[in-house]
């Protein structure tokens, strides 16, 4: 692995040289960071043996991601639901006034 296309991150006092692409490098940091916080989490609460501690935080970054998702999910519809009564609204301005130069 070319050493321009990498990166070291740490996690529970682990180094790991990982491909980077370029110009993702603050991003890869970030969620290393991130990675770490989550392990360090798990493992603080009893959780025993590395694979048990992954699996762990895995699973409860999988569940913040899919609640995520559904959150984002929700805001789209509650945006498509004022976008069709913004419609319905102009609809019956743009009647009222048409109605109104008729008399």
């Amino acid at each position: 692995m070319s050493n321009e296309n990498s990166l070291v991150i740490h996690l529970l006092d682990k180094e790991y040289r990982v491909a980077c692409p370029e110009g993702e490098q603050d991003n890869l940091l970030a969620a290393a960071r991130y990675l770490d916080t989550q392990l360090r989490e798990v493992r603080d609460a009893n959780v025993i043996g590395l694979e048990r501690i992954a699996i762990m935080t895995a699973l409860n970054m999988s569940h913040e991601l899919l609640n995520a998702r559904k959150n984002a999910g929700q805001d789209s519809e509650s945006e498509a639901r004022v976008q069709a009564l913004l419609g319905r609204l102009e609809d019956e301005i743009q009647a009222f006034e048409d109605a109104r130069r008729k008399l």
